[in-house]
């Protein structure tokens, strides 16, 4: 019988780390337990937080036995978990708003509640975001059931940067906003079995967004104003991630890191309710201010 979980407490968790995994979950049980299985075999990163913020429809997943193991896994291996309920739900960018009002840490990873990270993959990209000092690293989520479907006209938009990533302002329908076609399927698989790098080694490249799986330098994101635009969209709403990392990229730079060690699990969406892009929402607002 599994014993009832210690959530964690908001005051005891907040503290001066490294790192913080901030991880928004609904209705997702199995994939929750995957993503936090991933995180409980990381290494090199001693200490990072986790807190997960659940908006399940019945009970939170995080109570789900598998779940709530590797929960307590996590902990035994000295990695401090909040879990938190966050309902009513008021739209996905205000979800993540709250994730990252939680932490204190130097730099936070959005993580997504449906993907598995190999082992290494958070001390690589604490590694890249340290040399490079930008705003944001990531890694694009693998679709392995697209490993056999190789897409050669899409791997021209892999371009590394050379030195440390330079704040960009990217738009739609401009060469740059097309990077973002390295990232579905299986691409990023296909360009880096091309470039056979030495093991250890990294690439940063340049991208326009990342999607499931982002590390933050946490103030140069609160500082670009973070998800706090979620009052300003309707809360059926998909985009958010991107309407931030366009922020970052406009500040302080970003870059996606190769080889990605996140797997994306594939599972059917969550998120149902899409009547809105955030990016286009933000954007417009941005681009309708410069014109006053």
């Amino acid at each position: 019988m599994n014993r009832p979980l210690d959530p964690g407490s908001a005051e005891g968790f907040r503290a001066d780390r490294l790192l913080d995994v901030l991880i928004p979950t609904r209705n997702r049980p199995a994939e929750l337990a995957v993503t936090l299985a991933g995180l409980a075999a990381q290494e090199g990163v001693p200490g990072f937080g986790v807190v997960v913020s659940d908006q399940s429809d019945d009970g939170p997943a995080f109570t789900h036995p598998a779940a709530a193991t590797m929960v307590r896994a996590l902990r035994h291996r000295g990695h401090p978990v909040l879990l938190t309920r966050r309902l009513p739900r008021r739209g996905l960018a205000e979800h993540r708003a709250y994730l990252l009002s939680a932490s204190a840490a130097r730099y936070v990873l959005c993580l997504d509640d449906d993907v598995w990270l190999e082992p290494g993959t958070l001390r690589r990209l604490v590694t890249a975001i340290g040399e490079l000092g930008c705003g944001f690293v990531g890694n694009a989520v693998h679709g392995l059931s697209y490993l056999d479907d190789v897409r050669p006209e899409t791997h021209r938009h892999y371009e590394e940067w050379i030195g440390p990533p330079t704040p960009e302002r990217i738009r739609p329908g401009t060469p740059e906003w097309d990077r973002a076609q390295i990232h579905p399927a299986a691409n990023l698989l296909h360009v880096t079995g091309k470039l056979d790098l030495p093991p250890g080694a990294w690439r940063a490249y340049k991208v326009s967004w990342i999607g499931g799986c982002v590390l933050y330098d946490r103030a140069k994101l609160v500082d670009s104003g973070g998800f706090d635009f979620w009052r300003r969209v309707h809360e059926k709403h998909q985009g958010e991630d991107v309407a931030a990392q366009l922020a970052v990229l406009a500040r302080f730079g970003g870059a996606g890191v190769l080889p990605s060690g996140a797997y994306h699990l594939e599972s059917p969406t969550t998120v149902t309710d899409r009547e809105v892009e955030a990016w286009e929402v933000v954007l417009a607002e941005e681009d309708e201010a410069q014109r006053v």
